[in-house]
């Protein structure tokens, strides 16, 4: 069996610090095998920059992210430096970087895709037709997608398009815990939204204070961190590394 960790959207860098402590207690605890991060909000004030992409990868795996990927020109390189640092496989072909990655870990292979959903989100290539093209190539039956998406029909849409041909598939993006973890068809593990990595008292990781005045005045605010103390938001799964089929998905919400 394999235990895999993967971690809702971490904001900021004290979510990144509170990830990083977290997952340090979670590894030998929970017999951690693979962990994945989306960490496109890692970066104080949105995206992801080099220092906190070397941060993630002190403790993941695999980074996923999602439309914040390239908020950072800076960073844009990394995205075809980096193996295992994913931007949306979704965005039009001859885009920086790439959307799925296969992982050796010697006695099996774990892939990982990162998609973007088109419902109030950018108009990218249809993720459907996507993961179909990707899922030909890779030769592997555990396979864990990050579902970067804002509308709950879309994702539980691809949850079920999915079931039976992947491990697991991830929502990420409201920042926001849902509570309906499943197992489709007895073998896909399947969460609308993995929730985030930072403030909990916050809007999405920003101090409340900024964020109720950009709804109050429809006027531009430039959002901050919050100093409020972090939270975890995750979900544990337990594969079966022969066939891929999830065993167990377990939400995990550490203060």
């Amino acid at each position: 069996m394999i235990n895999v960790l993967f971690i809702g959207d971490i904001v900021g860098s004290k979510g990144c610090d509170f990830a990083e402590k977290t997952v340090g207690r979670l590894r030998a605890k929970e017999r951690l095998d693979i962990v994945i991060a989306n960490g496109e909000n890692s970066a104080d004030g949105n995206g992801i920059t080099k220092a906190s992409m070397e941060q993630l990868f002190r403790f993941a795996d695999v980074i996923t992210t999602g439309n914040h990927c390239f908020r950072r020109k800076e960073f844009t390189e990394y995205f075809d430096i980096k193996e295992n640092l994913l931007r949306p496989a979704n965005y039009p072909e001859g885009v920086v970087g790439k959307g799925s990655v296969v992982i050796d870990m010697g006695r099996y292979s774990f892939g990982v895709i990162n998609l973007m959903g088109t419902a109030f989100m950018e108009p990218l290539n249809n993720p459907f037709e996507c993961v179909d093209k990707l899922l030909r190539d890779m030769d592997t039956p555990n396979i864990l997608v990050d579902f970067h998406a804002e509308a709950t029909s879309e994702k539980k849409a691809m949850g079920f398009y999915l079931s039976g041909r992947v491990s697991a598939v991830i929502g990420t993006h409201t920042h926001v815990q849902t509570a309906d973890e499943i197992i489709l068809e007895g073998h896909t593990g399947y969460i609308t939204d993995a929730g985030m990595c930072g403030a909990e008292l916050s809007v999405l990781g920003v101090k409340k204070e900024l964020a109720i005045e950009k709804q109050r005045t429809k006027c531009p605010v430039k959002f901050v961190e919050s100093e409020e103390t972090p939270f975890f938001n995750g979900v544990k799964l337990c594969i079966d590394e022969k066939c891929g089929k999830v065993h167990s998905i377990e939400r995990l919400i550490i203060r």
